[in-house]
Parts: C-alpha cells; sequence; structure tokens
C-alpha cells in the first residue's frame, strides 16, 4: 500500500472521504482490468505454437516442415529458393542406389546441406526381359525419395536415373525396354519432375568420371582456387573404372611445362569459380571389378583347355572353392578350383595370382599414342605430371580393403602387403573375429586385391610409394559420381521458386 506520504510527494494528498470514493473506483478498475486480461490470455493461449501441439491447430510456426528450411540461413539469394532438393537414381551393374541431396541457395550457387542414401540389389540389368520387374525394383528407393522429400517440394525436385556398365552390356534392345519402363513408371506414378534432358539413360563413362572428380572437388573445397590442389578420382566399379586428374605438366618441367595434353576424347575442359580446368578422363568399360572377374576365370580357363587340362587348382582362390568356368572358344567347361599349400612348393601365392592377374591388362598392345597405360590407351604419367596432388580411390577399392584394417590413407605398397596376406588363405593371420569372417566368407578376396594392385601399379602406373586415399564419405556426403551429376542438373535448370512457408 502506498503512505500518504507518498502520495504527498506526488502533490496528490487525498482527503479522507474523498480516499473512500478513491479506492472503490480503484477496486472496480482493477476488477474490470483483470477480466480483460484474463481474457486476453485465454485468447493468447489458444493461439500459441504449444497450446495447438498435438491438437490439430492451425499455428504457422508450429505446421512449417523443418526439411523446407535451412540449417546456415533464412533469405535466400535472390530468386532462388531457399531449399532445392535432387534425386539422383544410380543404376549400377550390382545394385541401384538413391541420393536424396538437400541443397540450400543461402549464396548464388548450391550448396550441399543433407543426404539421405539406401541401396537395393541386384541391379536392373539381372532383370533381362522382364523390363517391367526392373522399373518395380526401384520402388523401395522411390519410397525412401517420398519420405525424405517433403511434399510442397515433389512436384518441383528433379529426378534422373542414370545406368552404367551392367546395363550397357545388356545390349541395345533389352536395355531400351528396361531405361522405357523405368522412365514411364516414375512419370506416371510418382510425384517429382523428370529432368528435361534424358531422364533415364546408360550413362557415357565419360561422364561417370567426371561427375565423380567434381563430387570429390566439390565436397574438399579445392575447385575454384588459383593453386589448383585438384584431387585425382578413380573409381572402380562393377563393370567399369574411370580415372580423371588435372595434369599438371608444369611440375614435371618448370622452364618448359613439358608436353602439354594431348588432343582427343580424353581431354575435358571445364570452368569453375572462374578457373578453368583441363582434365584427362578414361573409363576402361569391362575393367570393374565383376567384370574382371570374369574376365581372370576365363583366361585361366582357356589356358588349362589349352594344355588338354579340364580341372585346374589356382592360387587365386582358397581351399574348398571350386567353380565351373567356360573358356574363351565357348565351348570346353573347366573346373577351376582352389590351391592346395601343397601344391604351391613353396611359391608364393600372392606373386602367381599377380602374374595371372596382370595379364589381362594387355600390355603389348601397339601404342599408337604414347605414353600409354594399357590396353593401349593413351594416359600422362602419373609420376611425372601429378606428383603431388592428393589421390582418392573409391567404391570397390574401399569396399576390399576398408573391412581389413586399412584406413582412409595408405600407400599403393600397404596394399601389396595386405595381397600377401590374404592371399596365404589363412584366416587365423588377421587379428579380429569381423576380419577372419570376413576373409572366410569372400573366395575371391585373393584375387581382387590382386587385380585392384596390378590396376594402379601395372596398369595406370602408381609408384609403389604413392599415398593414396580411399573413403566412402567425405564431409558426410557419399563419394562417386551421383553428386557431381545433380550439380550439373541445377546448372542446367531451374526447378523450384521461391516461395515462402512462413
Amino acid at each position: 500500500m502506498f503512505s500518504t506520504e507518498s502520495y504527498a510527494g506526488l502533490g496528490q494528498y487525498p482527503g479522507k472521504y474523498r480516499g473512500v470514493f478513491t479506492r472503490s473506483w480503484l477496486r472496480l478498475a482493477a476488477i474490470v482490468l483483470g477480466v480483460l486480461g484474463l481474457g486476453y490470455w485465454v485468447l493468447f493461449s489458444l493461439n500459441s505454437p504449444s497450446s495447438l501441439s498435438g491438437t490439430g491447430g492451425s499455428s504457422k510456426t508450429q505446421t512449417v516442415d523443418p526439411r523446407l528450411q535451412s540449417a546456415h540461413c533464412d533469405v535466400p539469394h535472390p530468386g532462388r529458393p531457399l531449399v532445392q532438393y535432387v534425386l539422383m537414381v544410380d543404376a549400377g551393374s550390382t545394385g541401384s542406389r538413391i541420393h536424396v541431396y538437400k541443397f540450400n541457395y543461402c549464396k548464388d550457387h548450391p550448396e550441399l546441406e543433407d543426404e539421405i542414401f539406401e541401396q537395393i540389389k541386384p541391379g536392373l540389368s539381372s532383370f533381362g526381359d522382364n523390363a517391367d520387374g526392373a522399373a518395380h525394383s526401384l520402388d523401395g528407393l522411390m519410397d525412401v525419395a517420398m519420405k525424405g522429400v517433403p511434399e510442397q517440394l515433389r512436384s518441383c525436385t528433379p529426378i534422373a536415373v542414370k545406368a552404367t556398365a551392367g546395363l550397357r552390356m545388356l545390349g541395345v534392345d533389352k536395355s531400351d525396354k528396361i531405361l522405357e519402363a523405368v522412365r514411364s513408371h516414375l512419370a506416371n506414378d510418382y510425384p517429382f519432375k523428370l529432368i528435361p534432358n534424358n531422364p533415364v539413360e546408360i550413362m557415357d563413362g565419360k561422364d561417370e568420371g567426371i561427375y565423380a572428380w567434381i563430387t570429390v572437388n566439390f565436397l574438399l573445397g579445392t575447385l575454384g582456387k588459383e593453386e589448383h590442389k585438384t584431387a585425382a578420382t578413380f573409381d572402380l566399379g562393377g563393370g567399369s573404372t574411370q580415372i580423371v586428374f588435372e595434369p599438371r605438366y608444369e611440375k614435371w618441367n618448370p622452364e618448359t611445362g613439358g608436353p602439354q595434353l594431348a588432343a582427343g576424347e580424353h581431354r575435358y575442359e571445364m570452368t569453375y569459380g572462374g578457373q578453368e580446368y583441363t582434365l584427362y578422363q578414361h573409363s576402361y568399360l569391362g575393367y570393374g571389378l565383376m567384370e574382371a572377374r570374369k574376365k581372370i576365370k576365363t583366361l585361366i580357363a582357356q589356358e588349362a583347355s589349352s594344355s588338354g587340362k579340364f580341372s585346374i587348382e589356382h592360387p587365386c582362390f582358397p581351399p574348398g572353392f571350386r567353380e565351373e568356368v567356360t573358356a574363351v572358344d565357348g565351348k570346353s567347361q573347366v573346373t577351376i578350383k582352389g590351391a592346395a599349400k601343397s601344391s604351391l612348393d613353396g611359391k608364393s601365392a600372392a606373386d602367381a595370382c599377380y602374374k595371372e592377374v596382370r595379364k589381362i591388362f594387355n600390355k603389348d598392345a601397339p601404342c599408337t599414342q604414347k605414353p600409354c597405360s594399357f590396353d593401349g590407351v593413351y594416359q600422362p604419367e602419373l609420376d611425372k605430371t601429378f606428383i603431388d596432388n592428393p589421390f582418392y580411390i573409391f567404391s570397390y577399392f574401399y569396399d576390399r580393403t576398408y573391412p581389413l584394417g586399412v584406413r582412409e590413407e595408405f600407400k599403393l605398397s600397404d596394399i601389396k602387403l595386405l595381397t600377401d596376406k590374404v592371399c596365404k588363405h589363412d584366416v587365423a593371420l588377421f587379428a579380429s573375429k569381423e576380419q577372419q569372417e570376413e576373409v572366410g566368407m569372400e573366395n575371391h578376396y585373393c584375387m581382387d586385391l590382386s587385380f585392384q594392385y596390378a590396376l594402379l601399379r601395372d596398369g595406370v602406373g602408381m609408384p609403389e610409394s604413392r599415398v593414396v586415399r580411399s573413403t566412402r564419405k567425405i564431409k558426410d556426403a557419399e563419394t562417386g559420381w551421383c553428386l557431381g551429376a545433380s550439380l550439373a542438373v541445377l546448372d542446367q535448370n531451374r526447378y523450384c521458386k521461391f516461395k515462402s512457408y512462413f
């Protein structure tokens, strides 16, 4: 309560009778204000986000899907949407994979903010004449896309399906029917937007390699820099393998720069961030891991058949392995068995397997444009034109080395040591139970690692001392060609328009 002194200090000292009237008026005013305040509080509570939770209310703040927001900014670059999703389906030879990319346009160019990844087996090529079955095999991946992309953006989210070497080897008639069935299924049964140009296609091997190079260097942040410290990429798939790098001739000879990159299909020029890049690229069809297995086994069968043998023990495989293989002539059937230790006569199984594997590289093929890697293919020498920059190998390179303890950075000589160890065909040589089980359940480890080592050392000419890096992800994003292809999709067209959901 205020005292009379306090009122006097304000020049408002009330008299005895006036005080009674004033107190009654104040009580009435307090009651009226209290009623009004209670009413306002009730209305405010009913319209607040907390009061709407679980009640089916319609608060804008409460109903905005967080997938429509960016964690990096609230206002997009002028004329751009705040977020843009892209769906990229990788229809590989052994399985299909989907990448649900979320980009933001906080700047004038897209920045990767999030990625959802899922994969299934088998691949489209395994369906052969069943084109409709191939198309519907992607439904599991499309369910992931439907859950990952907010409903408001599905109609402006571009989708592309790019098949690689497996479907390419199926033949034109079968592959075309599968591609058309996939295109029709996506167009008629899902709300996403097929990209304007070739939304469902067999991707050229050149594009596969270039997109992988863009992906890795985009994630590393090396693009658009004056130093040009770009990384090389070597992607080992199931049906083919692609190498891409930026030769630096000035590192070879600072005065003359050495010879320049020859003209031809292997030469790829691009501009990014104001910097011009001249890249070397080549796709080796038939030298993916699964196709290499077939080549090696067929060669073993042919050599045995030519010697009049229809059964052979081979050091590339562990004891207990057995497989019927048709020789090159398509008529002779040869049984390939794993070699018992007693049959090696003290020789190294790793050396014997490596000697067999390197035959498939056809190093004696005519080299019309020097220098050549293998099979008569022109390639700048790595030890002269790509000395210091990072070298990333991934896909099956990673799948065959990481489970056995090889981590992200190592030398080529470490792959050789691991190959020697695996080819002893003794799981007890591996310390962990997980590694023992991994080696024990895969009969091709010795041959696979021998092929990978030979591909790097004898194939593309990588020095033993070269440090390489192998990883499945960089900055939580999958390596491979899909991110690079998605960036190209956004570069070629605009899809979602700016719209506020607040």
